[in-house]
């Protein structure tokens, strides 16, 4: 398998089509053999994605990217993991435990907007072991998005922040992953009041918000939850109750569910966010804005 990141001096690149290069990654057995690094020679979306399958590549690790983007990428049979920021070994790495988290078009990273997929499932697509995680999202798209004011919309702007629920545990904090996360501002990458927070912030500034869950990851919905029959779902008589796994919906993106019940049968899986109907508390650390 090969994977490729987009890359700027060892970081996740967090906009697809203006990556200059791309680290590229030869996995065997779930171990990277070698990787190096190669120019996107200044291409544009579709360009890009053609360019990728034919040098091979069957995964992308993205930041942002755009839902053009992620079709030319769907049409070239790439698998996408969008919303990746950091490091960008530590993305392949998250990636193949597992852990990485695949926000679709428009959805970026923990904050990253989503919608239940009303899906067709192919099957059971990877689990925590393996796979690409898909999202918090993995909807390619985010219809209904109230438009972010701000003198800081349209420009990249890097913040720190923490994130706790409501009883003080923290969910989240880019403190101790000791990078920034960057993102465009009011590009919808991001979860609306986290958006609308930074969005009027001046550098070096910290601010405390606190969001309902229709400013974060909405209510839970009951048509995320899917019930299936085992025999039509291949790889689901292996699940286990809590286990979460990854289906595909019916553009050939993944999306995340989580095993809520199972008898000899049918199994039930949930498909909403897991902070889907929570109340969020956040400190933002405006760090360096820039002009994109």
């Amino acid at each position: 398998m090969r994977i490729a990141v987009t890359y700027d001096n060892g970081q996740v690149f967090q906009h697809f089509g203006h990556t200059e290069t791309f680290k590229v990654y030869e996995v065997e057995d779930g171990k990277v053999l070698s990787s190096e690094i190669i120019g996107s020679e200044g291409q544009g979306h579709g360009a890009l994605a053609a360019l990728l399958a034919g040098r091979s590549i069957d995964v992308l690790i993205c930041g942002g990217i755009g839902a053009g983007a992620q079709n030319a990428l769907a049409q070239q049979g790439i698998e996408l993991c969008a919303g990746a920021s950091g490091d960008a070994d530590e993305a392949v790495a998250a990636y193949l435990r597992g852990d990485l988290v695949n926000t679709g078009a428009n959805c970026d990273h923990h904050h990253g907007e989503d919608h239940a997929c009303g899906s067709e499932e192919g099957g059971c697509h990877g689990s925590e072991e393996g796979g690409c995680p898909g999202s918090e999202g993995g909807c390619g798209g985010c219809p209904g998005r109230v438009m972010i004011e701000g003198p800081n919309v349209g420009k990249t702007v890097r913040v720190h922040y923490r994130g706790t629920l409501n009883d003080g545990t923290q969910f989240d904090s880019s403190y101790d992953r000791g990078e920034p996360l960057e993102f465009l501002c009011g590009a919808g990458m991001m979860i609306r009041g986290f958006d609308q927070a930074v969005a009027g912030m001046k550098v070096g500034e910290t601010v405390q918000v606190h969001l309902m869950p229709e400013e974060a990851y909405g209510q839970p919905d009951p048509r995320a939850i899917l019930v299936l029959e085992i025999a039509q779902l291949p790889g689901s008589e292996d699940l286990t109750v809590g286990q979460k796994v990854y289906l595909r919906g019916s553009n050939g993106q993944p999306f995340p569910v989580v095993v809520t019940a199972k008898d000899d049968t049918m199994i039930t899986l949930d498909a909403n966010h897991e902070m889907a109907g929570k109340e969020l508390n956040f400190t933002i650390e405006l760090v360096e804005i820039r002009e994109v």
